[in-house]
């Protein structure tokens, strides 16, 4: 059997609808605040919905080199910020020679990629023309310059790339990379996952296929997961990026973790392009999956952060599937939907909420689903509904699921701090 080492979560940086890092965001969701609002972004007159999960607040260049962050989409903007945040969380200066750069990768998923820098210059050739299009707008509009650009700022020269499985991009980023640290490929991963799309064009495209929520009246109330009212998700944007690293690395180099990232599985349901399976088989055997690859029985679980998008399909799917994986358990075991509060962030929504399950664990305290004030009789299970819940959490797991039938799984412990136990899983 091919032993694996150990892979710790030593920082995160969170840029979200509810704060301009973790101790904000993380703050945001124990008080069960609402990020919903409505949208600042773009004139939204005409629209059928008319508000998401902004970022407010965010000015790059508080951050960043002008010029450095004038040539960022916002998306890669959130993502090096995030990385920046992270890295300093974990006590990590590549750039001032701590370890070989070589042995430290970036992988950041994005959905969508620099739509924002798109739609703007598909604007400005209809109404400029072509020799006004920016020379920027390719390197800008890539949907690797998040990873890329996170590379740059942190001198991170391993391993670097993007990768895109929708609404399951920042879970699948987090599990590939942790897969790459596990069998020594890279010591250290920056990963996670970066969105920026509240523009014109995806409002109107989600709204077209009805996947929003048209809750305009009282938009704090529009993410409501579980709910027999539910009419759909609430678009959101922001980041979070983690710093993996074996337990050699952090060993040597004194860093604190904060978690271990035990397990990662993804399936797919071959089902249809928008749709989840109505079976719910494959992302149960997602979460199986992932849980056997943890070493860990669904005894064990503590708190799950449901996928739990407020589209009427999705959650009682995940309800049927989480029933399959965990059979009895599957009613004992805290469930939440951090979506009610920050809106569903695409792909950097798994990211986000894997940050989310890492706090839960080390502050014993299961995140709400709030606006569950009438739970649909096929979600029947423990949504935590409205208020936070004091419960020791030693085991998360969080599900992540995006169109084209995606289903990714990661399965987080606290870490075992005795130095027997920091090398070999």
């Amino acid at each position: 059997m091919t032993e694996h080492r150990r892979v710790y979560i030593t920082g995160i940086g969170v840029i979200s609808p509810l704060g301009l890092d973790l101790a904000s965001t993380w703050e945001g969701i124990r008080q069960g605040r609402s990020g919903v609002d409505y949208l600042t972004a773009f004139n939204t007159e005409g629209f059928d919905t008319r508000f998401g999960a902004e970022v407010k607040g965010f000015d790059a260049e508080d951050y960043l080199e002008r010029k450095e962050a004038r040539r960022m989409d916002r998306f890669a903007q959130f993502a090096a910020v995030a990385a920046r945040q992270a890295c300093q969380q974990a006590g990590l200066n590549i750039q001032e020679g701590m370890g070989d750069p070589y042995r430290v990768g970036v992988i950041v998923g994005s959905g969508i990629g620099g739509i924002s820098t798109l739609s703007q210059q598909f604007a400005v050739l209809s109404e400029r023309g072509p020799r006004r299009v920016s020379p920027f707008l390719i390197p800008m509009m890539l949907g690797d310059m998040a990873s890329a650009q996170v590379s740059m700022v942190t001198g991170a020269m391993g391993a670097n790339y993007c990768l895109v499985s929708s609404c399951s991009s920042g879970a699948d980023a987090m599990g590939q990379a942790w897969e790459m640290v596990r069998t020594g490929r890279e010591d250290i991963m920056l990963a996670g996952g970066s969105e920026a799309p509240l523009v014109p064009v995806a409002v109107a495209g989600f709204n077209a296929l009805r996947a929003l929520s048209r809750l305009n009246e009282n938009p704090a109330l529009a993410s409501r997961p579980f709910d027999i009212a539910r009419d759909g998700f609430v678009i959101g944007e922001g980041a979070a990026v983690f710093v993996l690293e074996s337990g050699e690395s952090a060993a040597r180099r004194n860093a604190e973790p904060l978690a271990e990232l035990r397990g990662y599985a993804a399936t797919s349901d071959a089902h249809h392009l928008t749709e989840p399976s109505i079976t719910g088989e494959s992302a149960a055997n997602a979460m199986s999956m992932a849980l056997a690859e943890a070493g860990i029985s669904p005894a064990e679980v503590g708190y799950i952060n449901a996928h739990g998008t407020s589209t009427p399909l999705n959650d009682k799917h995940e309800t049927k599937a989480i029933k399959m994986a965990l059979g009895d358990d599957a009613y004992r075991v805290p469930i939440s939907s951090s979506k009610s509060m920050t809106g569903h962030l695409l792909g950097s929504g798994g990211a986000l909420e894997a940050a989310i399950c890492v706090m839960a664990m080390r502050d014993g305290l299961v995140p709400p689903t709030i606006n569950l004030n009438e739970p649909d009789p096929e979600c029947d299970l423990d949504y935590t509904p409205n208020q936070a819940r004091r419960r020791e959490v030693n085991v998360a797991m969080s599900n992540s699921f995006g169109f084209g039938g995606h289903n990714s799984v990661l399965v987080f412990a606290k870490p075992r701090l005795a130095s027997s136990e920091y090398g070999q899983a």
